[in-house]
């Protein structure tokens, strides 16, 4: 077939997959992708990861029989899921073509394309369509979730408890990725999530990013995390610097929810052309430096009291009074301190919550931060930040004994210039033709 030929088959499977999407319910869009790509010889099968990373989910596109679900550790669609990069396979004298099934940049699952006769998973054209489809599925899979309940229930193995229902639906996606920062997150265990949450918000030249923990446990300590974090969404969004976010955070759990405890958080401000960070302690455990792949130190700057706890004690700065700006370690501000750290290209900082340390080992010890920093070093490496990190998790769950009493999130987060380019998934694939030509 010519080149200019394929080209336009392609660009109509795109606009077909277009139309058909715009009418179609969530638990349709596995029939919805199969239509689209059939014109082509090709048959398309969606699979979606589960919410705990470990097994390759396929979507049901009646009156097809669906094929069974894929482990990730041990299959090639599992590869391409962990790698981010297209590989082929043969079943039954058949080729099969499978790419990464990505929302942007975030992992959601993989593609598989059954190519008809003829078609080679060699072929730039072939792989570049291919993306092409899959970039476009992506985004549509992404944004028909919130429509109905077909394609999260394909993620899920089983019930979520009402904290863990409240939680998933206020958090950002798991991974964000741009020219100069990546921000991956997971949290366990994902069905019993009480009080753990992470957010982040990319604008301008700075990336904000905070993790939370609310004392407490089920849906009252959800609650506790959803009003801190609304909170703080509102001052952010309202141009306040991080210690008024901690401040708007105390007042909202007083007035709102007066009778729990007080949520722990780190809240951090990274410049993006500098490297310079600003964060924020509220009584939680010190994020980790990683550099080169081995943990530096923690942070143990701008320490303040948890949120829920400053206003009460004192600490809220007087009306309409700004955060200072400086130099140094830290800059004390209405009696909260501001800590100061400037980075390198490609340094990493791990985000965790404390029932990533405080679980019980298989030694029978606390499992602690020299566990946690082990695994780091061991397990991490120089792999992209959200394989890394589910690696990373992973990891910690089988290192302890049984499950955790707490709950275990991590966030990491990468300030590097060339992050995006080990995102994506033709990122060190032959010449692909260029995508304008499509």
């Amino acid at each position: 077939m010519a080149a200019s030929e394929d080209r336009r088959q392609w660009r109509a499977a795109v606009v077909d997959l277009l139309q058909r999407d715009r009418l179609a319910q969530p638990d349709e869009l596995g029939a919805v992708a199969a239509a689209a790509a059939a014109p082509l010889g090709l048959d398309v099968w969606v699979y979606l990861v589960d919410q705990e990373q470990r097994v390759l989910l396929p979507v049901p596109r009646p009156p097809a029989a669906p094929p069974p679900p894929l482990p990730v550790e041990s299959t090639v669609a599992g590869q391409v899921f962990m790698t981010v990069r297209p590989r082929a396979s043969t079943v039954d004298g058949r080729q099969r073509l499978w790419m990464p099934l990505l929302d942007g940049t975030e992992r959601l699952g993989v593609l598989e394309f059954g190519l008809g006769d003829g078609g080679s998973a060699d072929d730039p054209g072939l792989l570049a369509g291919c993306d092409l489809f899959g970039q476009l599925l992506g985004h549509l899979v992404a944004t028909k979730m919130p429509y109905g309940d077909a394609l999260l229930q394909v993620r899920r193995q089983r019930r979520m408890s009402e904290a863990s229902e409240l939680l998933w639906r206020l958090q950002p996606p798991m991974t964000f990725v741009s020219e100069r920062a990546v921000v991956s997150a997971i949290l366990e265990p994902c069905y019993e999530v009480g009080g753990d949450a992470f957010d982040y918000a990319a604008n301008d030249g700075t990336l904000f990013f905070a993790i939370f923990d609310t004392a407490g446990h089920e849906l009252r300590a959800g609650l506790g995390t959803a009003v801190v974090m609304s909170a703080i969404r509102a001052a952010r969004r309202g141009g306040e610097g991080i210690a008024a976010m901690a401040r708007a955070a105390d007042r909202a759990l007083e007035r709102h929810l007066p009778e729990l405890r007080f949520t722990t958080a780190v809240l951090a401000e990274l410049d993006l052309d500098s490297g310079r960070l600003r964060y924020v302690n509220a009584g939680h455990p010190p994020p980790l430096l990683i550099r080169r792949g081995r943990v530096v130190r923690g942070l143990d700057g701008g320490k303040r009291l948890p949120l829920g706890l400053g206003e009460a004690a004192g600490l809220s700065a007087a009306p309409g009074r700004g955060e200072a700006a400086g130099r140094g370690d830290a800059v004390v501000v209405g009696g909260d301190e501001v800590a100061e750290e400037l980075l390198e290209r490609g340094d990493r900082l791990l985000l965790y919550t404390d029932g990533a340390t405080e679980a019980v080992g298989r030694d029978g010890g606390v499992f602690g931060v020299e566990g946690l920093v082990e695994l780091v070093e061991r397990d991490t490496g120089e792999l992209p930040a959200p394989e890394a990190l589910r690696r990373l998790c992973h990891s910690a769950l089988a290192g302890y004994a049984g499950t955790p009493a707490d709950d275990v999130t991590l966030l990491l987060v990468e300030w590097a210039q060339d992050a995006a380019r080990r995102m994506l998934p033709l990122a060190t694939a032959d010449p692909i033709p260029p995508w304008g030509e499509f």
